[in-house]
């Protein structure tokens, strides 16, 4: 299945989750040990049947000022992948909003730092990019169903003249 199930039967697959307090404390834990070792330590790049991670820094939307945050992303050719999730919460992430008013952000890989470009998979491209997210991470049909939306599939595309 490469579409989110939806409706009450949905819901009720839906895989369990930690505690939100969990989650919010370690995304805090995260990024302080990518703040504090300036980045050796917190990102690794996809292994086979597991994402990688990666630091987003985007424009914020109304203050005009970076934002940075950890995402989880896959390889795609030479674009990067990530979800719109914010901890498979209700709400569209803060980043995914702002990378919607202002597309252009940098990421910070293991392998180093990379202009993008970010745009939402739509059709045939979605379809493709979820059914390789849902090979990695076995719950991800169960995740989604918690969101009363769509979950965007997000592609960073290495901007035109820089090096990927």
């Amino acid at each position: 299945m490469t579409e989110e199930p939806e409706g009450r039967a949905a819901r009720r697959r839906s895989a369990r989750l930690p505690p939100r307090w969990f989650v919010v404390a370690f995304w805090h834990c995260h990024r302080a040990v990518l703040r504090v070792s300036r980045g050796r330590f917190g990102l690794w790049r996809p292994r086979p049947g597991g994402w990688g991670t990666l630091w987003l820094t985007t424009t914020g939307r109304r203050s005009g000022t970076p934002r940075k945050v950890v995402v989880g992303y896959l390889e795609d050719g030479d674009n990067l992948v990530t979800m719109a999730m914010n901890g498979w919460g209700p709400p569209e992430p803060a980043w995914w909003l702002n990378l919607q008013a202002h597309p252009d952000a940098v990421v910070q890989t293991r392998d180093g730092t990379l202009p993008v470009r970010a745009h939402r998979a739509q059709g045939e491209e979605r379809a493709r990019l979820w059914a390789r997210w849902a090979e990695v991470d076995h719950d991800l049909e169960g995740y989604a169903a918690r969101r009363p939306t769509e979950t965007a599939v997000v592609v960073l595309e290495p901007r035109e003249g820089s090096v990927a």
